[in-house]
């Protein structure tokens, strides 16, 4: 295939075993950083994107979309999340395979070309479904499909802020396609969908099914989403003042150099430590809701770089200083007693 060769995706549906929310407090805030960690450790290695599912599926909790340039990879990250005390309790609901490659049809001049790599995009959410067409389909001559095709497009056009995904399984899988749409307006899917129904090109289709409505999240809210408790309030301690300093971590947990996500009651909180000094703000970017803490530092600065989109937060104000965000992020006021960093 040489340049043309397309990655290997795949859609990663869990369910969690409800028995692991009857579990210690202490422990379930353990195991969900051991997992955050190891899917952490992974991302040098392959695109990942985290989802929840919450509130849209019974059946399945959390998403992950991956990307990679081998087969190898994908199965590395899926052992690293087995190894780990929750993914004991998490449960392979779905799981879609596939590659990117570039499309058997004529594309319209102006219009978005399929890509050989997966970018996410920003948005909310992602629509996610595998796709199968009728026999009857690919005995079509190639210029009555080519034109159901571009009635496709056309409709697509119509609704600018949703991008679809497209993914090839035929003999990898055991669907065909697999389809996913990103977008900030879950009513313009529905639209979309309906609109598409009444197309010529539908009457080829023999499964879409099942379906997944996902909210892009950080790592840390998607597990946070599964349920169990989090934070210092899930030890079960009194509930404690709004002004009132509260220990979130050891010093020798934060390093120089290093970061970490921490609670403060129902807070996730993002330190930093930037050449002994300790900064604390909030772990959500205003703008893709990604985790700041696994953001990149700059000490010339003290700025945090958003790891998603580019963003860049002062840490001593909270502020903007580049990139999409424009609302400012929480700050903390942070003291050390002892061994023990402690913000309010």
């Amino acid at each position: 295939m040489g340049k043309d060769r397309g990655q290997y995706v795949r859609f990663l549906f869990l369910r969690l075993d409800p028995a692991w929310r009857r579990g210690e407090a202490a422990a379930q805030i353990a195991a969900k950083r051991e997992l955050a960690e190891a899917v952490l450790a992974m991302r040098a290695r392959l695109l990942l994107r985290t989802y929840g599912l919450a509130g849209t599926r019974g059946d399945a909790d959390i998403l992950f979309w991956q990307a990679a340039n081998d087969i190898e990879t994908l199965h590395e990250f899926q052992s690293s999340l087995a190894s780990t005390r929750l993914g004991a309790y998490l449960q392979i609901a779905y799981s879609y395979f596939g590659m990117t490659r570039r499309s058997i049809y004529e594309m319209p001049p102006d219009s978005e070309q399929p890509r050989l790599t997966v970018h996410p995009q920003d948005t909310r959410y992602l629509f996610v479904y595998p796709f199968v067409k009728t026999r009857a389909w690919y005995a079509l001559p190639r210029e009555r499909r080519q034109a159901m095709m571009e009635e496709h497009i056309k409709v697509g056009r119509k609704y600018d802020g949703i991008r679809i995904n497209t993914i090839y399984s035929f003999g990898l899988d055991d669907q065909e396609f697999v389809v996913a749409f990103e977008s900030d307006e879950p009513a313009d899917f529905v639209s979309l969908v309906m609109e598409l129904r009444e197309s010529e090109a539908s009457a080829y289709t023999l499964r879409d099914t099942p379906t997944f409505t996902c909210v892009q999240m950080s790592i840390w809210d998607a597990l946070d989403s599964l349920g169990g408790l989090t934070g210092e309030t899930a030890r079960g301690d009194r509930p404690q003042p709004d002004n009132a300093f509260i220990a979130v971590a050891r010093a020798e947990e934060l390093p120089p150099g290093s970061s970490r996500r921490v609670y403060r009651g129902p807070d996730a909180i993002a330190l930093f430590n930037v050449d002994g000094r300790i900064f604390a703000v909030s772990d959500r970017c205003t703008h893709g809701r990604a985790s700041l803490s696994e953001g990149r530092v700059d000490a010339t600065t003290v700025a945090v770089h958003c790891p998603w989109h580019g963003g860049v937060f002062d840490l001593v104000t909270g502020k903007p200083c580049a990139g999409p965000p424009r609302a400012s992020i929480t700050t903390f006021e942070v003291r050390i007693d002892g061994d023990r960093i402690l913000v309010r």
